[in-house]
């Protein structure tokens, strides 16, 4: 006979008190903590520089970088930490002063960035489960930049399901909800080079 593990199932008020006495972030997949490793240093750079372009546009309280999670839908609870969110005036209203978490009572961001970590788990992450995820949510335009494809894929939501466009090297990025961003697909991916 095996023996089976048997994984505690988080209700989402069991993940939002939960603390292990740890700095580790996690996601909470279907009831499941999943521990997220620290980004690399392309994320990073990637975000970093996506945040100072942002500054152009919007005020900085209205961006968060990997510090505020957002709950979304699955089969139990789920709630995502996005690499680079921008914020509507109505939602950072709802959560000033609590916790950093967006809740589903709350009107969703203007914008979610993810940057694309390699391998098979990471691309279908960001690229299946998030996209579904986040249509579901109501994220008007979420965008999945992958310096490993070379490629920044802007996703629009239209009648509930996102239309992509794909951009690579000198094309410009068109975004619906930041239309005077003037940025093309290649300096996106360099900001992530040294």
């Amino acid at each position: 006979m095996t023996a089976t593990t048997v994984t505690k199932r988080f209700t989402l008020e069991e993940y939002l008190a939960y603390d292990d006495g740890t700095d580790t972030p996690y996601e909470l997949i279907d009831g499941e903590l999943v521990p997220i490793p620290p980004e690399s240093n392309l994320n990073n750079r990637i975000a970093i520089y996506l945040l100072s372009e942002f500054l152009k546009l919007v005020p900085i309280y209205l961006i968060c970088c990997k510090d505020t999670e957002i709950v979304v839908s699955g089969n139990r609870s789920r709630v995502r930490l996005p690499d680079l969110m921008l914020l509507t005036e109505e939602l950072f209203a709802a959560i000033d002063g609590k916790r950093a978490t967006i809740t589903s009572d709350m009107p969703p961001p203007a914008l979610v960035v993810e940057v694309v970590s390699p391998g098979k788990a990471n691309e279908d992450r960001d690229y299946r489960y998030k996209r579904s995820e986040y249509a579901a949510r109501g994220i008007p335009e979420y965008w999945i930049v992958d310096p490993h494809r070379a490629k920044v894929t802007v996703l629009i939501l239209v009648d509930g399901f996102y239309e992509e466009t794909a951009f690579q090297g000198n094309d410009a990025i068109a975004s619906t909800t930041f239309p005077g961003l003037k940025l093309t697909a290649a300096q996106v991916l360099e900001a992530g080079k040294v």
